[in-house]
């Protein structure tokens, strides 16, 4: 390794030549480019001449699509038909820019969409633009890279370290596409933590996908721990990313370990499914947290709408301001039915645990998971421990192969004490998971038992009937001065006559013909008694023939505002029943109960609610059933207050403190 650290120092100290033209976060964006020229450049180095005779063979000849013959001769998943290579530039310093353009353009298409997708072409003018250009060229030729002094394996490292010490620089982008590696690390475990034995078979072949891969650290942690278990094992990793830069790092990764880089799409995997037919042995992921996805609303909508269960997500939508969990519901869809199940591991935030009411999305998503018996435990991890964000996150592990003694449970994994302090905080980041602590976790994960740090539930245990409560309306009702007062306040009867600002186009006779009527009716109004009635029934029968009386006749909707506006109110009032004599429900003594799945609802019912409210029923066609996952509530410990007089002493001594402050500032006068 010490060969490794040597290179990645001086890879390193080629950036020390930007400075000043370029800001420390952008540095990367020239040496990593560089850094997969230079790789590719070495490991085409031995069938150079003989990949530029056949090009001109088949050139000659006519042939349309030559890149797999020349791959062919490469060996590998790429080739350069250029006259150039870095030597060949180095000795050429006045058309330096001419030459390595030319260069590029000879590579074959796969890696020629690395270098443009790092926007490479700009750069490559600003560093002529500053002579920088040659002496990079210059310090790269100086380096040996060849797969026969550094193996794909070793190659990786470099360029993997490389990435992380570039996103250090950039504490404020760092986590938009670099995971902790001991964040990666403990959820490599949980994935493969089912499956050991499995995984050391002879000549394994299993797929991992990543669908927001970033630069690709997830998908290279998996694979090198499947070396560490079973070295003949061979996992295929497949990928997408959204973003330009983070996808040509991943791709080039890809092909610097000697890898199929075809495997690793761009685009966003909702509106553009790279692996639309696939299906994964193992998922994982890192999606952004709390990232809106209005930009594709009408995508998803229309797949949700058209499709429901045979496309994504026929469970249902979160909100929009944060779309993690269309990601796992993305990974879900790629579980395979066959040859032994799938395995997912992903981390979110905390709002899809509980995020969202009976009936809504979030918890219409969780439902359809945990009534499939598909998510089998979630860990919550350690407070900052990422780059940009110091919010509390959760690894959820998911399966549609669980273990016997698994099937119908959920591991809840409380592991936000495994931590330590850094030396050296990184933007948000300021604590790290120590590989003993991974392998606590990974422990108890693997035991499946009940302890300090770990809940063990049914399905049901998270799920809840929501039942609506409802209890009779009671009114009076009076024809009081006060309540006459409230009719001119109700919509239906303030229409009746509209001013002319509001409706210019109605004629002068119209809007006095309507004022007309809301005088006659108040006029009907005041002629009433004021009585209390607390008989609806009763009171209507009254309103109705002083109206006839009056010859005034009411539409329904100017009728139920007068009665809205002589009522109130009443406990000691008549139910009020509909045209079938069944109770009204009164919206405002409406309630919602939370039942547990595992209670009997009208059990339950009898037992906490009619003793209090003799009068109440539940509608039953507005009950719902809902999924959350309260974790912090399972795991909480009461910490009794502290003493009355251990607080007032500290309070004692704050003030003795602020007065030998106070003295310092104003002098030793008394305070």
């Amino acid at each position: 390794m010490a060969s490794f650290q040597e290179k990645v120092n001086f890879i390193w100290s080629i950036a020390d030549l930007l400075r000043g033209d370029y800001k420390r976060s952008d540095y990367g964006k020239v040496i990593l480019p560089f850094t997969v020229l230079k790789r590719l450049d070495c490991a085409l180095k031995p069938t150079k001449n003989k990949v530029l005779e056949e090009y001109k063979m088949l050139k000659d000849s006519g042939i349309q699509n030559p890149e797999p013959v020349l791959n062919d001769i490469t060996g590998q998943h790429f080739h350069n038909t250029s006259q150039f290579d870095f030597e060949k530039m180095k000795n050429e310093p006045d058309n330096i820019g001419d030459n390595l353009r030319h260069y590029i353009n000879g590579f074959s298409t796969n890696a020629r969409d690395i270098i443009e997708y790092f926007n490479f072409h700009d750069h490559l003018e600003r560093l002529e633009q500053s002579n920088l250009l040659y002496l990079i060229v210059s310090r790269f030729s100086e380096i040996d890279l060849s797969p026969e002094k550094v193996s794909n394996l070793e190659m990786g490292y470099i360029f993997e370290e490389l990435i992380r010490k570039f996103s250090e620089q950039s504490n404020e982008t760092a986590g938009e596409h670099f995971t902790p590696r001991e964040v990666i690390r403990l959820m490599v475990n949980l994935l493969f933590n089912e499956d050991s034995d499995l995984l050391q078979k002879e000549g394994l072949l299993r797929t991992i996908y990543d669908p927001a891969c970033g630069t690709g650290g997830m998908l290279s942690v998996a694979r090198d721990y499947l070396r560490e278990l079973n070295n003949d094992a061979k996992l295929e990793m497949f990928g997408q990313e959204l973003n330009p830069e983070s996808y040509a790092i991943c791709k080039a990764d890809m092909m610097i370990k000697g890898l199929d880089p075809d495997n690793i799409k761009f685009g966003n995997s909702f509106t553009n499914d790279g692996f639309s037919d696939n299906t994964f042995d193992y998922m994982l992921s890192n999606p952004p947290f709390g990232v809106e996805w209005k930009k594709i609303e009408k995508e998803i909508k229309e797949e949700h709408e058209n499709l429901g269960f045979s496309g994504r997500y026929g469970a249902g939508l979160p909100r929009i301001n944060d779309g993690s969990i269309l990601f796992l519901q993305h990974m879900i869809s790629k579980m395979q039915h066959q040859n032994g199940g799938s395995r997912i591991a992903i981390v979110l935030n905390g709002s899809p645990l509980f995020t969202g009411d009976a009936g809504q999305g979030e918890s219409n998503i969780r439902k359809w998971i945990i009534e499939n018996d598909l998510l089998e435990a979630i860990v919550a991890l350690p407070e900052q421990l990422f780059y940009n964000t110091g919010i509390n996150t959760y690894v959820w592990v998911l399966t549609n192969r669980k273990r016997p003694w698994r099937k119908g449970k959920i591991q809840l994994i409380n592991a936000v004490e495994f931590y330590k302090k850094m030396r050296k905080s990184l933007g948000e980041k300021r604590h790290e998971i120590s590989p003993e602590q991974i392998d606590k976790i990974s422990k108890i994960y693997g035991e499946f038992k009940e302890g300090e740090y770990s809940k063990i539930f049914d399905n049901e245990d998270f799920g809840y009937y929501k039942i609506t409560v409802e209890r009779p309306l009671r009114l009076n009702f009076q024809a009081s001065d006060e309540r006459i007062e409230r009719l001119k306040e109700q919509r239906a009867f303030q229409n009746l006559a509209k001013s002319k600002k509001k409706d210019p186009a109605k004629k002068e006779e119209e809007i006095n013909e309507g004022e007309e009527q809301q005088e006659a009716i108040i006029n009907v109004l005041k002629s009433m008694d004021e009585t209390v009635y607390k008989n609806r029934e009763e009171f209507t029968k009254i309103l109705d023939e002083a109206l006839k009386d009056a010859g005034i006749k009411l539409k329904a909707s100017l009728k139920k505002a007068v009665l809205k506006a002589l009522s109130e109110q009443d406990e000691t009032a008549e139910i009020c029943t509909d045209s079938k004599g069944n109770p009204e429900p009164d919206p405002d003594l409406r309630d919602n109960e939370i039942v547990s799945l595992k209670d009997d609802i009208n059990g339950y019912f009898e037992r906490e609610v009619k003793p209090h409210v003799p009068d109440a029923w539940i509608d039953e066609s507005k009950t719902k059933i809902g999924y959350e996952i309260p974790f912090t509530r399972h795991f909480y410990k009461y910490e009794p207050p502290r003493e009355p007089e251990v607080i007032m002493e500290e309070i004692i001594e704050l003030e003795h403190d602020i007065k030998e402050e106070l003295k310092k500032v104003i002098g030793n006068g008394e305070i």
